[in-house]
């Protein structure tokens, strides 16, 4: 079948939006009907070949849409379906089986190797293969195909044109407080970022009950969001020093950290902000992907710190994404403040706006 996609042919170049062609679903496969894709920092990170998914690719993790078809082998989906697309998983690995699918000791492989498992490619134009199956979906596209694991059933009723950044960036944040960390009510917390991750990272915070949430964020509007939607402070990074900011708030330092941005100054911060027994989480994917910490280890383990990193906030996209629609619709979980919408042709104008800080969260609409 003939599609619309938006394709990354070269490095550091624009998205091109052409007619390509897609298989039928193999028998573990759904077709999807794209209604919406979320722009995220992972797939650009791609087209600067940051991360090593070849070029040319559909890229794409974040989509949303209806079933249009099913494989033979398919029990969990029909036709008709709501789904959110999130990463994919093997189901078969011990990371798998122990419920961490976003440990699956697959995850390279099946989300930036741009074939299927077995070396097939799902799309090609003028009968040239291209790079697929990103994060099991390419849903930078007018249809999809993406597996069992890797879709979430949702309610009719639910909003699909707001809800694709739930299948990563949104839950990754979310994830990293409520999962991760699982932050108790009443603890302190530092996060590091004001865009999808770590105002998603606001939020979760509020869901559980902190007591101080406090944002590091350069960009100004950025941190008045947060502020929004529930950071109880926030700081300009480029203005104050942030430790003695932080150490100011709470004298005794943070219970918990969060570091979203990559930013290796962030890191450090991140890490002397805690008190005693403090935890901090990293989530950010450094742009520079040699980079090492350097950490006072004496100083972390006369205190007590915990360091820990974050795949998709160790969320289990089934049961953790349903959680998040339903805070959502409680209006406990306001993470649609954070979204713009653009047509999906205007891919390129979403991405100047996004790298630009003129939108938090881009969100393609077909």
């Amino acid at each position: 079948m003939q599609i619309t996609a938006a394709i990354a042919r070269e490095p550091h170049k624009p998205f091109c939006v052409e007619a390509i062609d897609i298989g039928n679903p193999r028998p573990d496969e759904i077709l999807v009907r794209m209604v919406a894709v979320g722009l995220c920092h992972t797939d650009l990170l791609v087209v600067d070949q940051v991360l090593p998914t070849p070029l040319p690719a559909v890229l794409g993790h974040e989509g949303a849409g209806i079933v249009e078809a099913v494989g033979a082998g398919v029990t969990k989906f029909k036709a008709g379906d709501h789904v959110v697309l999130s990463f994919n998983s093997c189901g078969q690995c011990v990371q798998c089986t122990k419920g961490a699918p976003a440990y699956c000791i697959n995850f390279q492989a099946l989300n930036f190797g741009g074939v299927r498992p077995d070396g097939s490619q799902a799309l090609c134009a003028c009968g040239k293969g291209l790079s697929s199956n990103f994060f099991g979906q390419s849903s930078f596209a007018s249809y999809a195909l993406a597996n069992e694991r890797n879709a979430v059933k949702v309610g009719a009723e639910a909003p699909l044109e707001l809800l694709g950044p739930l299948g990563c960036g949104v839950q990754t944040g979310a994830g990293a407080i409520m999962r991760s960390l699982a932050a108790e009510a009443g603890s302190t917390i530092v996060i590091f970022g004001g865009g999808t991750v770590g105002l998603s990272a606001v939020m979760g915070a509020v869901v559980q009950g902190c007591s101080t949430i406090i944002l590091v964020e350069p960009i100004e509007n950025r941190r008045k969001l947060g502020l929004a939607v529930g950071a109880t402070h926030a700081i300009d990074p480029r203005a104050d020093d942030v430790v003695t900011c932080v150490k100011d708030i709470v004298p005794a330092g943070a219970d918990y950290s969060v570091e979203t941005s990559g930013a290796m100054p962030a890191l450090d911060a991140a890490v002397q902000c805690l008190g005693v027994r403090g935890k901090m989480a990293i989530v950010g994917v450094p742009v520079d992907l040699t980079a090492t910490l350097g950490l006072n280890v004496i100083g972390m383990m006369v205190n007590g710190l915990t360091v820990t990193t974050v795949v998709e906030g160790d969320s289990v996209p089934d049961e953790f994404i349903p959680q998040l629609i339903a805070l959502h619709a409680e209006g406990r979980f306001p993470f649609d403040k954070m979204v713009r919408t653009y047509p999906f042709a205007d891919i390129n104008r979403a991405v100047e706006d996004q790298l630009g800080g003129r939108c938090v969260k881009a969100v393609l609409t077909f």
